[in-house]
């Protein structure tokens, strides 16, 4: 981010690359010329017309042309900035008047323009003094502009690679996911702000992360510095399981302030492990009222689809008539990263996504073939699982951090801090997930409804309040597989209770739907005003405070009939 407090006029500036000379047969303006007809002949010479993209520290002390479009313009302390693209890259060009004085006024953002600079350094990043520049006439921006665009859209375009894995549903949904890379790459080279908003939980993380690690590269090459990843790029949790208005208003107040302060583009937002339900249609809305735009990628189940006409490109496991219980978020963005920019180490996300959801029961054959990729970069499945353990703790403490380094060693990255990490912390989270299993199985009641077990753990007067580890929905997910491992019941619904909301998961045996429980509740208690979401076999739902008996009760009639 451009400082307010910069004041240096590249006077007597020490930077790394002074000591660099000129390639070998170039002029070193150190050296005295031979003869003063070779200087002379040298010195008249017009600067080299070159692209951004080529601009690198050989060039340091050269006067070069270069020509683009005007992105964004920040009065620093000291000089004028203006950020300027060519289509093929972008590059800082100074201006300096006086000491917070405004450098050639005439100049706008969106304009187009020649320059002539001389390119230095500062703060270790490459720009351009200025020493001439025009504004293009109207024609000349017009075609300029063309060009621009044309070549963003040529660079944006994504190379087709195969899969990890063979999968249906995969290349059913080849031709979305490749849309949603060419977006994402388009925006980047657009000097598009870019947020990722996921799930809190394991699966929420390895999607959010996966797409980031595709992403920082690409900004940090786009802008020439590495500081560009925390200007252009956030991706931040949600702790509900939909893209929450309050979440949206965050996300456009932030972003509207730093159009204002500096001159930033209104961002893309990328929705994973959320954003497919009507739910998730308020908080999309609000944002695009201003002008910002969305791309969604998830696996959880929707009625009706309301979310595909709003965004550039929703990828889905149900818009192509498959189950979303097969493929979680974190393994599709796995594989959309790899469309996006084909980086090393995305091959154990979707392993550990997977895992942690629980497409090994509904999907066994595609998590095998993820693992095996895993256990090729030397990860074993026991390793996986305390990995995956690590992420769902430590999203439980950081809630609604973005604390990107920390998820990074998490990740491996590197992979020794790695290893001690997750050595460190998973026993200690084995030790908090047997607690909350005991005290889980100490206060749940079974009963029979039909042939299907039900099994109710009061979680709000069982369990400590904020804070306390094993989540509820974790506490509900342990106490349901242990009743299943331990008793060898194979019909069976857990529910956990809380005052206005209820987590729930149930075996493939039990008939259960969680989506059809929703529309029988909102049937025969609307006044609950019931909401929530899930897979079929898992999920939660909310109402009112005082309808919790109503709920349990009618729930109870809603197993029995079925």
């Amino acid at each position: 981010m451009i400082s307010k407090d910069r004041t240096d006029n590249n006077m007597g500036n020490k930077n790394k690359f002074q000591k660099k000379q000129f390639s070998k047969g170039k002029f070193n303006r150190f050296e005295k010329p031979s003869k003063f007809s070779e200087f002379q002949k040298m010195a008249s010479r017009a600067p080299e017309n070159v692209e951004i993209k080529d601009i690198n520290q050989d060039f340091f002390n050269k006067d070069v042309e270069v020509a683009g479009l005007i992105e964004r313009i920040a009065q620093t302390g000291g000089p004028t900035i203006f950020t300027v693209s060519d289509g093929t890259a972008t590059l800082a060009l100074k201006g300096f008047v006086g000491q917070g004085q405004r450098a050639y006024p005439e100049l706008l953002e969106g304009d187009t323009v020649k320059a002539v600079v001389t390119i230095n350094e500062y703060n270790g990043e490459l720009e351009g003094e200025i020493k001439k520049i025009i504004k293009l006439s109207e024609k000349e921006h017009k075609e300029y502009l063309e060009k621009i665009i044309s070549l963003q859209k040529e660079r944006a375009k994504v190379k087709e690679i195969p899969f990890l894995v063979k999968s249906q549903i995969l290349d059913k949904l080849k031709q979305k996911m490749m849309k949603a890379a060419f977006e994402i790459r388009l925006a980047i080279i657009q000097n598009r702000p870019i947020i990722i908003r996921h799930h809190n939980d394991t699966d929420g993380y390895c999607a959010g992360y996966a797409l980031e690690k595709a992403i920082l590269p690409l900004i940090e090459k786009e802008h020439g510095s590495e500081k560009a990843g925390y200007e252009f790029f956030l991706r931040s949790p949600s702790q509900a399981p939909f893209y929450e208005i309050d979440d949206s208003i965050r996300d456009t107040a932030t972003s509207l302030r730093n159009v204002a302060k500096f001159s930033n583009k209104l961002p893309l937002i990328i929705i994973t492990d959320n954003g497919s339900t009507p739910e998730d249609l308020f908080g999309i809305k609000q944002g695009k009222v201003h002008g910002i735009e969305f791309i969604v990628i998830d696996h959880h189940f929707f009625d009706h689809d309301v979310i595909t006409k709003e965004v550039l490109t929703h990828i889905s496991p149900f818009l192509v008539e498959e189950d979303g219980s097969r493929f979680s978020a974190g393994m599709l963005c796995a594989e959309l990263a790899r469309l996006i920019n084909n980086v090393s180490g995305l091959e154990v996300i979707p392993a550990i996504a997977g895992l942690a959801d629980r497409i090994d029961i509904a999907n066994p054959e595609t998590i095998k073939e993820y693992v095996k990729l895993a256990e090729k970069e030397g990860y074993t499945k026991e390793l996986l699982t305390n990995i995956s353990k690590v992420i769902d703790f430590v999203s439980a403490k950081v809630r609604f951090m973005e604390v990107r380094e920390y998820i990074g060693v998490i990740f491996g990255e590197p992979r020794n801090k790695q290893k001690e990490l997750v050595g460190l912390m998973a026993p200690y989270i084995i030790g908090l997930e047997e607690k909350g299993l005991a005290i889980a199985k100490s206060n749940t009641k079974l009963e029979k409804i039909g042939k299907t077990n039900l099994q109710l753990l009061d979680i709000e007067n069982t369990f400590p309040g904020f804070g306390f580890y094993p989540k509820p929905g974790k506490c509900v997910g342990l106490v349901h597989d242990d009743l299943q491992k331990t008793k060898g019941i194979t019909n069976l619904i857990t529910a956990g209770l809380m005052n206005t909301a209820i987590t729930i998961r149930a075996t493939d045996e039990s008939n259960f739907s969680m989506h059809e429980l929703i529309s029988y509740l909102n049937k025969n208690t609307p006044n609950s005003f019931v909401e929530g979401g899930g897979h079929k076999n898992a999920g939660s739902i909310t109402f009112l405070p005082n309808k919790q008996k109503e709920i349990l009760d009618l729930m109870k009639k809603f197993i029995k009939e079925r």
